[in-house]
């Protein structure tokens, strides 16, 4: 139980260090939360449980596609910002997001890759 507790804090103190560093600096914060940063943390945490390294393996390269049809979601998101304030442009962009990765994951069939 300690151990999970370890795994919670540690998570959530550099998500809340990014954040705080983002308010100082835009450019900072968004390179420091660009890094896979929660990725290395997970594949941290599952070596030290001792998951096989197939399940790490998989974890890295599902992880790899899954990001690629997220990322529109950062060139949109500034001009629905402009356009529905804050929670519109948000809702937008994660419908966005989510519509796109369908159409991905249909197109990645093709390829034998299987996201869903």
């Amino acid at each position: 139980m300690t151990y999970l507790i370890l795994k919670y804090l540690i998570t959530a103190l550099i998500i809340v260090w990014v954040s705080e560093v983002a308010k100082m600096s835009d450019k900072l914060g968004a390179l420091l939360i660009s890094l896979p940063i929660m990725t290395i943390l997970v594949v941290l945490w599952m070596y030290a449980e001792w998951v096989s390294s197939l399940k790490i393996s998989n974890h890295m390269y599902y992880t790899f596609w899954y990001v690629l049809p997220t990322l529109p979601m950062f060139m949109t998101f500034p001009y629905f910002l402009d356009k529905l304030w804050f929670w519109g442009a948000l809702g937008c962009s994660i419908i966005m997001t989510f519509l796109i990765f369908f159409v991905y994951s249909f197109f990645l069939k093709k390829f034998w890759i299987n996201l869903i």
